[in-house]
């Protein structure tokens, strides 16, 4: 028998949601767009329910106003709430692989989302590396062994391959590469070098986040 183990994505509400932050990061969604349930569930291709989680989510979030039985309109994208999540994102999972280490948890979930991400950078498929990259960071919460900090990391998840994973080519092998060397860190129970990686690694999608929301005369990198 081998090591496979089922691969775990976001529940379909948080990947509607992954999918408009994308569309108003980039601005396929612009500020002030009116979206409604229905529209949206028909161009993603899903139910009306997870598309109204999604609304309330973004609501929360700060990118979407909801209009009572007519859906919701963009607020777009402030520079502060971008830093904010992420600052806060990195604080929890920097957390999580802390405890992994403290707890020498179990890391076999984190190796298959790993080993799984390596073939899609070998197969240059980078839009599936980016459900690789979700499994990856939702293995480590998992493995920390704190419900209450996975449920709040899987909550603020916004993926650090929102808009980057079309915008710039390089991002599977940046992403993978540091997933690398903080795999490493957990492998020798380093929760110090560990949590400094995770740390740098959430951190450093603030400018890129930022950089797409910019407007920019020029090619978006």
């Amino acid at each position: 028998m081998n090591n496979l183990h089922p691969i775990k994505l976001l529940p379909t509400r948080e990947r509607v949601a992954l999918a408009l932050r994308k569309a108003i990061f980039s601005q396929d969604v612009k500020e002030g767009d009116v979206l409604t349930l229905e529209a949206t569930a028909e161009q993603l291709g899903v139910s009306i329910t997870p598309v109204r989680e999604a609304f309330q989510i973004l609501a929360r979030d700060g990118f979407l106003a909801l209009r009572p039985n007519k859906g919701a309109v963009v607020l777009g994208v402030q520079e502060t709430l971008v830093q904010d999540h992420y600052e806060l994102r990195a604080i929890l999972e920097s957390a999580a692989c802390r405890l992994i280490c403290e707890k020498e948890a179990d890391l076999s979930e984190i190796l298959a989302a790993h080993e799984a991400a390596v073939k899609c950078v070998q197969a240059g498929d980078s839009q599936e590396y980016c459900n690789r990259n979700q499994q990856f960071h939702r293995a480590i919460w998992e493995a920390c062994g704190n419900t209450r900090l996975c449920n709040m990391a899987a909550e603020l998840w916004n993926g650090l391959s929102v808009g980057i994973d079309n915008a710039a080519a390089e991002f599977p092998q940046v992403s993978l590469q540091d997933h690398t060397i903080l795999l490493q860190a957990l492998e020798a129970r380093d929760g110090e070098q560990a949590s400094q990686r995770m740390y740098l690694h959430v951190m450093r999608s603030t400018e890129d986040m930022l950089a797409l929301c910019t407007p920019s005369d020029e090619a978006e990198a």
